[in-house]
């Protein structure tokens, strides 16, 4: 789950470069999208689908509006069932030394603490 928040932050970033939509805007949006060509057999429905069209267009652009509205939803979605598997499994020890005396439980502690930065930031 911590490597599809990783992607979907950086799609989000990427999407919100694109809507000033400059030359640089421009030219980033087509040079990376048309990465997904690359994909086999649907890679090129793909980055037709994105454009919304046979090149980068406005069609482009209110299509990356919409993504970037829509990926900090799925973000957070994310973010959600990364915290519950974390709860579920608890974090990985790779060390493996034993540091089970002095461990916090997840929930009640750092749940409410999340959520009172979530609600400050929130607020703001």
């Amino acid at each position: 789950i911590g490597v599809v928040l990783l992607l979907l932050v950086m799609m989000t970033a990427f999407v919100g470069y694109v809507l000033p939509w400059g030359q640089m805007s421009f030219w980033g949006a087509t040079v990376i999208t048309n990465l997904l060509s690359g994909v086999p057999y649907v890679g090129g429905a793909m980055v037709e689908w994105i454009w919304g069209g046979f090149s980068v267009d406005d069609a482009t652009l209110t299509r990356f509006f919409a993504f970037h509205f829509l990926f900090p939803l799925l973000i957070a979605g994310a973010t959600i069932l990364h915290l519950l598997f974390l709860h579920e499994t608890g974090s990985n020890n790779p060390a493996g030394i034993n540091s089970d005396a002095d461990i916090i439980s997840f929930h009640p502690y750092f749940s409410y603490k999340d959520f009172l930065g979530f609600a400050g930031y929130a607020s703001i």
